[in-house]
């Protein structure tokens, strides 16, 4: 066998050793490779390995193991087997994630009034509520005075807990009113007054505080909010991983997921913002990226929006300064598109709008990953399940350029604007509309 592998040229004889066989194939199959490999040592120069005119970006394999050190400029990005692309952290970089562990809540307790008189019945659909009784009501002497609180977060087994923080008959000398929770059962409790003067009082105007499962925590990043909003219509979904947001059943409600605000009552003595969502700034010059996974339902008459925005409206025209992905069935109380069965992504600089209209198709029970990136030139680069899409230079605030899939960037963002993530739906018509959520995150360099 030896004699098979002896060659002879010009006279020169040597031995084709089973070391130059190996080191031929990885030749091959290193050459089989678009990019380069640099050696651990010097036995194989790196240079005549590389491919000048390609990347890595080719290479497709199921699995890749690489042993020791690997070294990556710029951004590393992982596309999973659903095609979503996601960034990988460096430590250069601020990060927030929320897969909503606990459910966003409206920021402010629910303000009621009374009806009628001191024992007409209260209805709240949230977490916490502020009740103002009615001012023509009174409190008999030495005796007990009830009202229904009705509240469809109220289980049997709940804890709800009241206190009077303000009392209009609050003065010396007399004795103020006790409150007493009772007879708690699924969707209501009693709330019991008693006078322990023994004088009836001249007016019962009372601010009473309640609280249903308060040992139950709620989101401390991102609340709820939109036009008739409630907590209850904030739910962990039946059929997939994640939140189902849903608005209350007329026309134009909203259900919105935010950060909290500085009119949060948790937290407003760090700084004025009671979450590093708010606190910290994500600017347009800051190369904030931000992603989100949300899920349709039913597509008949809404309103869906996702992304960076100075304010939670879905209108394009509220906000000078923003970059967000929209899709609306019609135009009623919105502005035009030229396809409304497709997903748009919108951004305006300094009040000009423009309107890239994805050759997407957005379907019902249809998962889609959202990505924004901004750069350090302040353009943004969208994706959509991992696929990267042109952005439109051509300015209008209705209609829609078409675009396909490509790495063309937006138009300079406005420089230094804070932006702020939003995910919304707005039903279009007198029927609840629901938006499924799995997770958001945003990042930015950690000083720019």
């Amino acid at each position: 066998m030896a004699d098979l592998f002896d060659v002879k040229v010009g006279g020169a004889g040597w031995h084709l050793t089973s070391h130059l066989i190996a080191l031929a194939a990885l030749f091959v199959a290193c050459f089989a490779i678009t990019g380069y490999i640099t050696f651990r040592d010097d036995s194989v120069p790196g240079s005549a390995l590389k491919d000048h005119d390609a990347d890595l970006e080719d290479i497709t394999a199921d699995t890749l193991t690489l042993t020791g050190n690997a070294t990556v400029g710029g951004v590393l990005s992982v596309t999973d087997t659903d095609g979503v692309n996601r960034s990988t952290k460096n430590t250069g970089r601020y990060y927030l994630e929320e897969y909503f562990s606990l459910p966003p809540a409206l920021e402010a307790p629910t303000a009621v009034t009374q009806a009628t008189n001191i024992t007409t019945a209260v209805v709240s659909p949230t977490k916490y509520t502020i009740i103002t009784t009615q001012a023509t009501g009174a409190l008999t002497a030495t005796a007990w005075t009830s009202f229904t609180f009705t509240n469809t977060l109220i289980t049997a087994n709940s804890v709800v807990t009241a206190f009077i923080q303000d009392d209009a008959q609050d003065t010396a000398g007399t004795p103020g009113p006790l409150l007493q929770v009772a007879d708690i059962a699924a969707g209501s409790c009693k709330l019991r007054l008693l006078n322990p003067d023994e004088a009836a009082t001249t007016t019962a105007v009372l601010k009473i505080f309640v609280a249903v499962d308060p040992q139950v925590g709620v989101n401390q990043h991102l609340c709820a909010a939109g036009t008739n909003m409630t907590d209850a219509l904030v739910a962990y979904s039946t059929t997939s991983a994640g939140l189902t947001i849903t608005t209350a059943g007329a026309d134009q409600d909203q259900a919105i997921i935010q950060p909290r605000t500085t009119t949060s009552q948790e937290g407003t003595t760090n700084g004025g913002a009671p979450t590093a969502w708010t606190g910290t700034l994500w600017g347009t010059e800051n190369y904030t990226e931000w992603e989100c996974m949300i899920r349709t339902n039913a597509i008949d008459n809404q309103k869906v929006w996702a992304g960076l925005k100075d304010t939670n409206d879905q209108l394009i025209a509220t906000d000078d300064d923003q970059a967000f992905f929209k899709f609306q069935t019609d135009a009623t109380n919105s502005e035009s598109f030229t396809d409304f069965t497709k997903l748009h992504f919108v951004y305006s600089v300094g009040g000009t709008d423009y309107i890239s209209q994805l050759p997407i198709t957005v379907a019902a029970n249809t998962n889609y990953h959202l990505k924004i990136e901004i750069d350090g030139a302040r353009k943004a680069a969208i994706f959509v399940n991992g696929t990267q899409y042109n952005v439109t230079a051509t300015a209008g605030s209705t209609g829609g350029t078409a675009v396909t899939a490509g790495t063309t960037r937006s138009l300079a963002l406005t420089n230094d604007v804070d932006l702020k993530p939003y995910i919304g739906i707005e039903a279009g018509a007198a029927a609840a509309e629901s938006l499924d959520v799995a997770y958001q995150a945003i990042n930015r360099l950690i000083f720019e």
